[in-house]
């Protein structure tokens, strides 16, 4: 019904009617109110509730590695004022269980703990609590040498560079303070940023250490920082232009193509450049070498100089054929 038409009919009522209705509300009030408190007052009610409880234990000693339990469902029976007290939770205290080594198990029968809530609640009568455990997960707290690393999953260096020697890190291990599932986690390696990306010179940096974000909140270290240190290399691009060997090779076969040149590109260490200067290399067919199936030989080079890398040949498969 539309409210202006509602209040338009209230002022047109006989004041005689409005005041019987008025009458009437009253009374119903007060018949409900009546009810209510006289409902309140019977004994033999039956309800579930959350009833709060709070697990204790030596903090010192040992960490919830998960958030505990803070309530646990019970079934009650009881006055009905009571039982609309535990039910909107008015002035209830937690039942506290103290547990005495955690660690052990993660969890707590609720059998172990009816006849002391029961005693807690009373004078309300505990029916049943309706989970059978309480599962939490609290570990011991240990201290745990942990090996410190550099984070190298970027682009740590520039293209082209190598490390020249081992990254020396002072101190190598840290002492990580915590509860044992948590520092499991680690796997005994604490990465580090090393804060820079393409590196192409010598390294020596203090740099704060710190841990995960998601094991802030239990983990604590002895050392704040550590001092990583390495020289790095570049390799140069280059190429060279090889003479050819044949070797093995019977009479009656030869090349497809005659190999006019044969190029070799590569990298080198650049402390290596004048040592290259001195090496005479060749592009070996050797027959003996040939794919049986294909009727190719591949290239070899002669000599192979460990610092070389990524030696790529043009051409480096030859097909052979037969007279």
């Amino acid at each position: 019904m539309d409210l202006n038409k509602l209040k338009k009919l209230v002022s047109n009522a006989n004041p005689k009617k409005v005041a019987n209705m008025k009458v009437v509300a009253l009374c119903l009030l007060a018949a409900t109110t009546f009810w209510l408190l006289n409902a309140l007052n019977k004994d033999n009610y039956t309800t579930v509730v959350d009833y709060p409880i709070e697990i204790i234990y030596d903090k010192e000693e040992f960490m919830a590695v998960e958030k505990l339990p803070a309530r646990v469902k019970i079934e009650i029976n009881g006055n009905g004022w009571d039982l609309l007290r535990k039910y909107f939770k008015i002035k209830d205290n937690p039942f506290l269980i103290e547990i005495n080594n955690p660690s052990t198990k993660n969890y707590l029968l609720t059998s172990e703990i009816r006849r002391s809530l029961a005693e807690k609640i009373s004078p309300t009568s505990l029916v049943s609590i309706v989970s059978d455990t309480i599962k939490f997960k609290i570990d011991k707290v240990v201290t745990r040498k942990i090996n410190i690393r550099p984070d190298t999953t970027t682009n740590t260096l520039a293209k082209n560079f190598r490390y020249a020697s081992q990254i020396a890190i002072d101190p190598p291990v840290v002492s990580i303070k915590g509860p044992t599932s948590i520092l499991e986690q680690l796997e005994g390696i604490l990465a580090v940023n090393l804060g820079e990306e393409k590196i192409n010179k010598n390294f020596s940096k203090i740099l704060p250490l710190t841990l995960p974000d998601a094991f802030r909140d239990f983990l604590t270290m002895e050392d704040e920082s550590v001092h990583f240190k390495f020289e790095v290399v570049q390799f140069l691009e280059g190429n060279k232009r090889l003479k050819v060997v044949k070797t093995n090779f019977p009479e009656n076969v030869t090349l497809v193509q005659q190999p006019n040149t044969i190029m070799m590109y590569y990298l080198i260490d650049e402390r290596k450049v004048n040592e290259l200067k001195e090496i005479e290399f060749e592009a070996i067919l050797n027959y003996s070498n040939r794919n049986r199936q294909d009727s190719t030989v591949s290239v070899q080079v002669s000599p192979k100089p460990t610092f070389l890398e990524n030696v790529k040949l043009e051409p480096e498969v030859f097909r052979l054929k037969y007279d």
